[in-house]
């Protein structure tokens, strides 16, 4: 009987797998210093199906915005965007370099080892949107790549 009942369970998450559109993976945020207001949270994202990524949130920021690091002329500049196209199986990477979700007038430190949720806000070619939790790992600065911006003033 436990047997039926735990096959019966995993097909029921095979099922509900199948269904998912978006999947991430590795998601980190940038662990912060005493008094530090701003931070980034990175992660590989796949659409099963076309989609964009169109808002984040998360409880531990006042505000949350989807940015991308991009050269202009010989500056690297940091702009807000508007979304992020997710095309279908496609793994979409968001990293210090590139896109990236700004987490900005933080409520207190984000420390090594916390869990940072994310809510990711994704919408499919028919304007259905779906809800991503993304429970997001801190890292301190020595643990990741050195090419992120500090400091971010608005």
């Amino acid at each position: 009987m436990k047997r039926l009942i735990f096959a019966s369970l995993l097909s029921l998450a095979a099922i509900s797998a199948a269904y998912a559109q978006v999947t991430v993976k590795d998601p980190w945020v940038r662990a912060t210093v005493p008094a530090q207001t701003t931070t980034g949270a990175y992660m590989q994202i796949s659409a099963a199906k076309d989609a964009k990524l169109v808002q984040a949130r998360s409880p531990v920021a006042g505000m949350v915005e989807i940015h991308e690091m991009a050269m202009a002329g010989d500056v690297m500049k940091m702009r807000a965007v508007r979304e992020i196209d997710l095309p279908a199986g496609k793994i979409v990477e968001l990293g210090p370099d590139g896109y990236h979700i700004m987490l900005m007038k933080l409520k207190g430190q984000v420390k090594d080892g916390d869990i940072v949720p994310l809510t990711l806000i994704v919408e499919n070619k028919d304007g259905k949107r779906e809800n991503v939790e993304v429970k997001a790992v801190a890292r301190a600065l020595a643990d990741t790549m050195s090419g992120e911006h500090h400091h971010h003033h608005h």
